[in-house]
């Protein structure tokens, strides 16, 4: 079916053999209105196929014609089409009393009856009657039209903003899951770095306390040759000094340790201590070959501490192994990607070391709490559950992380990862001996610090080396002190006082007496503070008499 155009306005003429139809077409085609004749019905819907207006069709042809043909095309018709037909009929037989025109009017459906003869103006206006209502029809079909391509846009335009919003939910999800982890990230560090903090002042009270034990059982051994007395007297020793190495690791797993890092060859730290992780481990469990890398990078980091690490991680995998199990310490050069967890290492270049092991491995419970310091699954007096958590403060002191991977049943394998260092790894030079006693008679030394105890032992054993000594409780105290003792030549100075702090009154002192030595007495727990003060000016609480004296000697001279 034609849509529109000149085709679809012209009319269609079908007429018996006569004159009848040239007629009609004559007087259209003179109103401007084209027409075409058609030979037969036939011709007739070929032409409707190709487009037209109206049909006028005299009823003598449709009176006998099989009209089965004509009833399809009709019954095929689009919705918005109602193809209008003309009947020409014969005079003085109206469609009621016509049997044939009432059985057109069913067939053809939109159909008009016009008697025979007709003037040619009645035939005009029945045409452009009928014309007029065929281009409403094919105006209703633009609509229809209009409205199924606004349809079809408007369903692909839903269909495109279902998939945007899809994309962005799946977008939102994966945000929301990325926040999530985020969230759990930023707890785990906020709870590790309040432990952390808490951690920092009980290590730090503790070794004013170890401080004051070792310096008095110190003193006490000078004074008394009673072999039980002195046994005695060692046993309180090295459990002080064992106090003191607890507080060691609560103070790393807290990262306020003071580290002295230079570059290390981690491949020469793990066979320089083959005997020493064979004489700790024992003989329950085989330590095997390490696998140690080639051109292995070298790691910044404190020598002692990577050590202390080492041995922690390797006492914890013998005590995860049954009898016959199997430890094997490895290395390599590691690029990091972004960390995923506070424990990893940042992105960058790391030098790892790892410690293996066939035991029992983590759950998932563990696994979770594995850095907190104290937790521990070891039995009550096996462990003090701050092995993993000193390894876990030193790596991240030292600008690198920790990772773990371990299954239940079938082992753990711990990773430490360490900041490349852009220096050659160099052996350290054997330190000179300082005198241990005073440097000359009469040199007097401030000794300045809030704990009586401290302050009083201290000052006890600088008696001894000789030295003489004037005491201030507090950083005022110390001041006027100073101002009316201009013959003190050092002073000796806790960092962590209430009021002004050790920082304060060594930059007042400095300032009344330009090139003071100053030794500042601290228990770690300053050590960010102290990070520019070389450590020869620095004696790390609980310190005993040996060290005290070689650093003020040193001081002094």
């Amino acid at each position: 079916m034609s849509g529109g155009g000149s085709v679809s306005q012209r009319s269609l003429v079908l007429t018996p053999s006569g004159r009848d139809g040239a007629i009609a077409t004559a007087i259209l085609s003179e109103a401007d209105c084209p027409a075409l004749l058609c030979r037969d019905l036939e011709e007739l819907l070929l032409r409707m196929d190709e487009g037209a207006g109206l049909a006028i069709i005299v009823d003598d042809v449709l009176r006998s014609a099989d009209l089965s043909g004509l009833s399809e095309w009709i019954g095929a018709q689009p919705s918005w089409s109602d193809f209008p037909f003309l009947i020409l009929t014969q005079r003085g037989g109206s469609v009621e009393r016509n049997p044939v025109a009432q059985r057109l009017s069913q067939t053809l459906g939109n159909v008009g009856f016009l008697e025979r003869p007709f003037h040619p103006t009645t035939l005009v206006s029945a045409v452009r009657t009928a014309l007029r209502g065929r281009s409403r029809q094919y105006e209703a079909r633009e609509r229809i039209e209009e409205i199924r391509r606004a349809e079809s846009l408007l369903e692909r335009r839903v269909e495109e903003r279902t998939s945007e919003l899809e994309a962005v939910n799946r977008q939102l999800a994966s945000q929301i899951l990325e926040r999530e982890k985020a969230e759990t990230a930023l707890r785990q560090a906020q709870r590790l770095e309040a432990v952390g903090q808490l951690t920092s002042g009980i290590a730090h009270d503790f070794n004013n306390l170890l401080t004051v034990v070792i310096g008095n059982v110190e003193q006490l051994q000078k004074r008394t040759d009673d072999p039980a007395v002195q046994k005695r007297l060692s046993m309180m020793g090295e459990a002080s000094r064992r106090g003191a190495q607890l507080t060691a690791q609560m103070l790393a797993f807290s990262r306020r340790q003071k580290l002295e890092p230079r570059a290390v060859d981690l491949n020469d730290t793990v066979r320089s201590m083959g005997e020493l992780l064979q004489s700790t481990i024992g003989g329950s469990v085989r330590i095997l070959e390490p696998e140690l890398a080639e051109g292995l990078w070298a790691a910044m980091i404190d020598p002692t501490q990577i050590e202390l690490v080492i041995l922690n991680l390797a006492i914890n995998a013998r005590d995860a192994m049954d009898v016959g199990g199997t430890l094997r310490i490895a290395t390599a050069n590691v690029t990091t990607p972004p960390p995923e967890k506070p424990e990893e290492p940042p992105a960058g270049q790391h030098v790892m070391v790892s410690v293996s092991d066939n035991g029992s491995g983590m759950n998932d419970e563990v696994l979770a709490k594995v850095f907190e310091p104290f937790f521990t699954t070891k039995a009550v007096g096996k462990g003090s559950g701050l092995g993993l958590s000193q390894v876990y403060g030193l790596a991240k002191q030292s600008g690198g992380g920790v990772t773990i991977e371990t299954v239940v049943g079938e082992g753990t394998t711990i990773k430490v990862f360490l900041p490349r260092a852009d220096a050659v790894p160099v052996s350290e030079a054997p330190s000179a001996t300082v005198a241990s006693v005073a440097p000359s008679d009469n040199l007097m030394v401030l000794v300045v610090d809030d704990d009586d105890a401290v302050r009083g032992v201290t000052a006890e054993i600088l008696s001894d080396l000789g030295y003489v000594v004037v005491e201030a409780g507090s950083g005022g105290a110390a001041l006027d002190v100073f101002d009316r003792h201009q013959d003190i030549r050092a002073v000796v100075l806790d960092f962590a006082m209430p009021g002004m702090n050790g920082g304060d009154v060594a930059r007042e002192l400095v300032g009344r007496r330009p090139g003071l030595p100053i030794l500042f007495a601290t228990g770690y727990a300053d050590a960010d503070a102290l990070a520019a003060t070389p450590d020869d000016l620095i004696v790390h609480k609980p310190f005993d008499q040996g060290e005290l004296a070689h650093k003020l000697a040193a001081a002094l001279r």
